[in-house]
């Protein structure tokens, strides 16, 4: 068995925090992706509320297969009642045309019908799995999920997604060091129109990165050109001779016409930093003048 380490004082308070706003919320329907977080909060959910948690997993294009199948698995092995239901996100040109507000939308319709199964399951509280850190990147989705009172026990008990790791760890979840995932509409720029066609050309680029070892990984697609980040102390595996070459052969089996490699590394939402380039250039805002570099979720 891997070894695990204990957690901090400070982190197992937040634990307590946790499973203590739980206990309050009596019973939940959980947004569930099956990443790192969710699962993280979907075992503590089962663990405080038996038989009165529900996960549910929507399935779009925007949502890699082999990420719900891993979902569906995890559910069963914590023994949580799970639905997946179907969405279809590019049907809205709203979210297709890939504003800055992309993701406003996309939660918007996802959480009004979450609240729906909620009210017929007779659940008391909409959660969803979004942690501290994610209060630091701009989150429109965030503002759907305040309108429609959908709540974040990870954010409300101060759990960062290193907190989240470690207690994931320490609890045996197979989740604890699985790369961060991400909607795959966030690997486009703003203004650039998402397809289930480009959907599935990153899905696919991203998977035969993975299937190379490169673990965390990213293909920000920019039109024809594929922009690669993986973490910063892995970008010099990228260009070793054999590895090069197969990075190519593979990305442009796909359609891209140019490969590159981002020396900054992964980060999440690096998408959003023309948004503060703009932001600090011009002093303006994004859409309505709001400044998207500012409006963190609170």
């Amino acid at each position: 068995m891997a070894e695990r380490h204990m957690s901090s004082d400070d982190t197992a308070e937040k634990l307590n925090a946790l499973r203590g706003i739980l206990t309050d919320m009596r019973s939940v329907l959980l947004a569930f992706s099956g990443g790192v977080d969710s699962t993280f909060l979907l075992k503590v959910a089962s663990e405080v509320m038996p038989d009165r948690v529900l996960a549910v997993t929507a399935l779009s294009a925007t949502y890699p297969q082999e990420e719900h199948k891993k979902a569906c698995e995890m559910a069963r092995r914590l023994g949580v009642r799970h639905l997946s239901i179907s969405t279809d996100e590019l049907s809205d040109p709203n979210f297709a045309s890939n504003p800055v507000r992309r993701c406003y939308f996309c939660k918007k319709a996802l959480f009004t019908r979450l609240r729906e199964i909620s009210a017929r399951e007779d659940l008391a509280c909409v959660i969803d799995a979004s942690n501290l850190d994610d209060c630091s990147d701009y989150r429109p989705g965030r503002e759907a999920a305040e309108e429609l009172g959908v709540r974040s026990p990870l954010v409300e008990a101060r759990l960062t997604k290193a907190d989240i790791r470690a207690l994931s760890r320490e609890m045996g979840l197979p989740t604890w060091d699985q790369p961060s995932m991400a909607c795959l509409a966030s690997r486009f720029p703003y203004g650039e129109q998402i397809t289930p066609e480009k959907l599935h050309r990153v899905e696919q680029a991203e998977r035969m990165l993975r299937e190379l070892g490169l673990g965390q990984v990213r293909v920000r697609s920019h039109g024809r050109l594929a922009r690669i980040e993986v973490d910063e102390a892995r970008v010099q595996e990228l260009a070793m001779p054999g590895v090069r070459q197969e990075v190519l052969r593979k990305l442009k089996s796909l359609g891209f016409v140019y490969v590159t490699v981002d020396l900054e590394g992964y980060r999440t939402g690096s998408l959003n930093e023309v948004l503060r380039s703009q932001d600090s250039a011009d002093g303006e805002g994004g859409e309505d003048g709001a400044s998207p570099a500012r409006e963190a979720p609170k």
